[in-house]
């Protein structure tokens, strides 16, 4: 047996360790679903941040960056800027209105904001929810497929099936707790490899080519992707609309409301940022990098850049603690999903909406047995997808930050908010993303901003249109 297997499988093991133990711990919907709210700011933050990014930081973003070159640039800086925002204008605010409002989900925070349209709101938010997040749990399974085949050479329907047992069965066992436990291991091996294997890299092709990165060619060396005038300027813009995107991420969001203490959160927004900027750099040079030394022909070979170049470049034992960082990425992006998703239906529909009455044990039950089919959901859609990792994290991606990013930061700092208004927004974010991304002009203006902008434009219309309604204040 291989160093690299080894150490790839001494990893799963402690992942399923973890979920075991904290099974135990795991006794009330409020420990499945948010920990208690009791969560460390520190454990919180790498959860937020590991959950957060995903195959798509460890795969997606090289192998663009490896096809198109620096204009990926700006698409790491709008996401480590749009990190930061979320960490200032809406972790705070969310950590204390939910707790005020005894909301356990992002769903039924808008419902309880909103008394007067709560179902509405619950089966809209719900219905979002596990749509986009069918795609961006087939990108982690996809992309666990991928690194399992180009590392161990396993057949990629195999690796699917690997990834996706594991992440639906330690999700289900520990909730909430096993998911931020485990998150914290994954981000610490996630930051490692975007360090470490983008210096090794570095070096590599200094010692190859002196020259380096000059030799790439012009139109990947460009930060417009070699596009001029309008065409540059939309390249530019859709690659920082990614930023919009984090505002808005039902298991990204919901790390904020499980922080213990409120006070600690300013400590969480500057390890957050210490934790992307360095991630993010690190995908980008990767992929720079990869170009240079490897031939990748197009997006799909390129998304097994970084297993290849860790197989190539380390020793065979910290290549398999870095794979494992490429499955850390999916794993801790699809438990946070899967557990979003089940708290959807589980608490939101069939507890808050049709009335459920069950005890907290069956609450349990119900919730582990709802990720178990969303898992199963999931797991079809990506042996089934012939999508590629990027395109379909782009696509949910967009979806939920255009449908809940303007809803937060209108409810949380727009006291004329109302409830109609947040639904249009919603309703509208999920609309237009789904026409938007089918329609040609989406390769100029990217679905990320036209929906977003969109969703703020009507939260603002219906909102003035429905002030006389009883809950227009927001519940204030």
């Amino acid at each position: 047996m291989s160093a690299t297997l080894i150490g790839f499988i001494v990893y799963l093991v402690l992942v399923m360790v973890a979920g075991v133990i904290t099974y135990r711990m795991t006794k009330t919907q409020e420990d499945f679903l948010l920990a208690g709210r009791k969560l460390n700011v520190w454990v919180a933050t790498f959860s937020e941040r590991a959950s957060g990014e995903s195959a798509w930081l460890l795969l997606g973003l090289p192998a663009a960056a490896a096809t198109v070159g620096l204009v990926e640039t700006w698409t790491a800086l709008g996401c480590v800027t749009g990190i930061a925002l979320a960490w200032w204008f809406v972790a705070d605010g969310l950590r204390r209105e939910t707790e005020a409002l005894d909301a356990l989900t992002l769903p039924e925070y808008f419902a309880r904001r909103f008394g007067a349209h709560a179902n509405a709101i619950r089966f809209v938010a719900t219905a979002i929810i596990i749509f986009f997040y069918s795609f961006y749990l087939a990108a982690q399974f996809n992309g666990a497929g991928t690194v399992l085949r180009q590392t161990f050479d396993i057949p990629t329907f195999w690796g699917i099936v690997i990834g996706a047992v594991i992440i639906v069965l330690y999700t289900m066992m520990g909730g909430f707790i096993a998911v931020a436990w485990t998150d914290v291991v994954q981000a610490v091996i996630m930051i490692g490899t975007l360090v470490i294997l983008p210096a090794v890299g570095l070096y590599e092709l200094a010692q190859r080519d002196p020259s380096g990165l000059q030799a790439v060619g012009a139109t990947t060396t460009s930060w417009t992707g070699g596009a001029t005038g309008l065409a540059a300027f939309a390249a530019i813009v859709s690659g920082l609309s990614w930023g919009f995107g984090y505002a808005g991420q039902p298991h990204t969001i919901t790390r904020f409301m499980a922080i213990g203490d409120p006070k600690t959160i300013r400590v969480g927004r500057r390890v957050a940022v210490a934790w992307a900027v360095p991630a993010f750099g690190g995908s980008l040079v990767i992929g720079l990098v990869g170009a240079r030394l490897y031939d990748v022909g197009s997006l799909a070979d390129a998304e097994q850049l970084m297993p290849m170049m860790a197989l190539d470049l380390l020793p065979s034992w910290l290549a398999g603690i870095f794979i494992s960082g490429a499955v850390a990425a999916m794993m801790s992006t699809a438990d946070s999903q899967l557990l979003v998703g089940t708290s959807a239906f589980a608490e939101d529909v069939c507890r808050r909406s049709l009335g459920w009455e069950l005890t907290p044990a069956q609450l349990v039950a119900l919730s582990r047995f709802v990720t178990l089919l969303l898992g199963l959901g999931g797991f079809l859609l990506a042996v089934t997808s012939g999508e590629l990792i990027f395109a379909l994290v782009s696509y949910a991606w967009s979806g939920l930050g255009s449908s809940f990013g303007p809803a937060v930061l209108f409810t949380l700092h727009w006291r004329r908010t109302t409830g109609p208004g947040v639904l249009a927004g919603m309703l509208t974010g999920a609309l237009v993303t789904v026409t938007w991304s089918n329609l040609p002009i989406n390769a100029l203006v990217h679905a990320r901003l036209v929906s977003f902008i969109l969703a703020c434009v009507a939260i603002v219309i219906v909102s003035r249109w429905t002030q006389s309604e009883p809950d227009s204040a927001g519940g204030r």
